[in-house]
C-alpha cells in the first residue's frame, strides 16, 4: 500500500518503545511530508545517539568516558548517589540541591521481567565503596515495589562498608493537599518526618 521506504520506516519506527502500528503510521506520514531540512535534522540526531555511551565511573549516558559529572572536580566524590535510570539522574541535576556523584544502576528489581541482582550495576557500585573515600551513599530508587526492593539490595550489598547509607525522604508533594494523598504517601511521610527545632 506504501512505498518501501515508507513501509521500512513504519517497520522501524513501530520497534520503539511505546509506538504501535499505528502511530508508527501517522509518524512515518508525517515525515514523509514534512520538510526536508527537518527529516535531516532528525536523521542527523538518530546517528549522533550512536557516539553515546555508559560513563565508565558511574554508568551515566555520555559522549566521553569518564562523564562531566564524574570528571567534574568541583562535584563531591565522597557522597554518591544511586539512581536507577539515567532520566533519573537528569531529574536529580534538574532540582540543583544535590552537588555530589552518581552511581547508576542501570534498572530495578523485576523478577517478572526478568531482571534480577545481576542484571544491575551493582557490583561496581560496591566496589567503588570499598576502594574508600566514599562518607555518604544516598540510595535514590524510585518509590515503588521495585524500588523498594532494589533500595533493600543495594544497602544490603553495602553492609560493612565504612560510609554511610541514607535513603531519599519520602513525603507529601509541595502544595499538596492531606485529604487527598494515599495511605502510602501520608504513612511515609509522617516515618519520615524532621524536627523543626
Amino acid at each position: 500500500m506504501y512505498p518501501k521506504a515508507v513501509e521500512n520506516l513504519m517497520a522501524a519506527l513501530s520497534r520503539l518503545p511505546g509506538i504501535g502500528s499505528k502511530t508508527a503510521e501517522r509518524l512515518a506520514l508525517f515525515l514523509v511530508r514534512a520538510p526536508a531540512a527537518e527529516v535531516q535534522a532528525l536523521a542527523r540526531a538518530v546517528a549522533g545517539v550512536g557516539a553515546v555511551k555508559s560513563c565508565g565511573v558511574c554508568f551515566n549516558l555520555t559522549e566521553r568516558d569518564p562523564c562531566p559529572i564524574c570528571a567534574d572536580p568541583g562535584r563531591d566524590a565522597a557522597s554518591i548517589c544511586v539512581v536507577e535510570t539515567p532520566a533519573d539522574l537528569t531529574a536529580m541535576e534538574a532540582a540543583g540541591a544535590y552537588k555530589g556523584r552518581y552511581h547508576v544502576l542501570s534498572g530495578a528489581l523485576s523478577p517478572l521481567d526478568g531482571v534480577g541482582p545481576e542484571a544491575l550495576r551493582l557490583r561496581e557500585l560496591v566496589r567503588r565503596v570499598k576502594q574508600g573515600g566514599v562518607r555518604e551513599v544516598i540510595i535514590a530508587t524510585n518509590p515503588t515495589v521495585e524500588g523498594e526492593a532494589t533500595a533493600d539490595l543495594v544497602a544490603r550489598s553495602l553492609e560493612g562498608c565504612a560510609a554511610a547509607i541514607t535513603r531519599l525522604g519520602y513525603g507529601m508533594p509541595v502544595g499538596g493537599d492531606l485529604k487527598y494523598m494515599d495511605g502510602l504517601t501520608l504513612s511515609r511521610s509522617l516515618a519520615s518526618r524532621s524536627k523543626l527545632k
